[in-house]
């Protein structure tokens, strides 16, 4: 059988899990991953752990927080195989992503001090191209910024007032930034208040350079929060994790440097 104690530096994969909360099958698990270096064996099959995997393991549980089961695992493939350089560049993608997810925060903290405080956005297109076209401009309505009968703003108001063409409002809507309703008896696209609220945010983000794959997650924030009120919670939980993020991947970057210093 294997040894029941830990004898000067032979270590048991229960001597590794206890101390972490972790099963012993998790630590055999971790080694076949390639996140443990490789365990010598006892001549009955048992596996052998040392200093250096407890090193190991401490470096790969600290990185988890801050960039993620992925690419933790990852940089420590690459440290146990010797690829030094790989696990930095590894390191500075999750720090560089770190540093857009705060620049994202900033634009959208951005956008919403603007809607609350009225900021009227600068034009996108040349003006006299804000009319709207065929099939949404209504006609024997009041003309083609007329708001609905049922409520709402139709395509060519919204436009103007965001100094746009009436067809990047249909981009966005096909990209999943607006969701507006049809008039029942018209057809055309009906915008109620929460529709020009993400249009406003919207624009405000493109503004900013954003594109609308990156947008779209952030109206829908909007939307599950219900309003922009609400959504400030949700950006001081966001700029927390931020927050939690960055310290974490410095007590990453600690247990790391022991580990590589323990590998000589």
């Amino acid at each position: 059988m294997a040894q029941n104690l830990q004898t000067g530096d032979r270590l048991r994969p229960v001597d590794l899990a206890r101390g972490h909360g972790l099963s012993t099958q998790a630590v055999r698990n971790y080694e076949e991953d390639g996140i443990l270096p490789a365990a010598e064996r006892t001549p009955s099959g048992y596996r052998v752990y040392t200093p250096l995997h407890a090193a190991a393991l401490r470096a790969f549980l600290a990185l988890l927080p801050g960039h993620g089961h992925r690419t933790a695992a990852a940089i420590m493939r690459a440290v146990n195989r010797g690829a030094a350089e790989e696990a930095f560049r590894l390191i500075d993608e999750s720090h560089a992503q770190l540093l857009e997810d705060r620049r994202t925060l900033r634009a959208v903290e951005s956008a919403l001090r603007d809607l609350a405080s009225g900021v009227a956005p600068g034009p996108d297109a040349p003006a006299g191209r804000d009319a709207p076209s065929r099939p949404d401009a209504p006609s024997g309505h009041g003309g083609p910024d007329a708001p609905s009968g049922h409520g709402g703003t139709f395509i060519g108001t919204l436009a103007g007032r965001l100094g746009i063409r009436p067809a990047t409002l249909r981009k966005w809507e096909r990209a999943g930034l607006l969701r507006p309703r049809r008039d029942p008896l018209t057809g055309y696209r009906v915008y109620d208040e929460a529709d020009v609220r993400d249009a406003r945010l919207a624009h405000q983000l493109r503004r900013g350079g954003y594109p609308l794959e990156r947008i779209a997650p952030l109206i829908e924030r909007v939307r599950a929060a219900g309003g922009l009120e609400p959504l400030e919670a949700t950006l001081g939980d966001w700029r927390g994790r931020l927050s939690a993020r960055a310290r974490a991947m410095l007590s990453g970057a600690a247990e790391l440097e022991a580990y590589l210093r323990e590998r000589g």
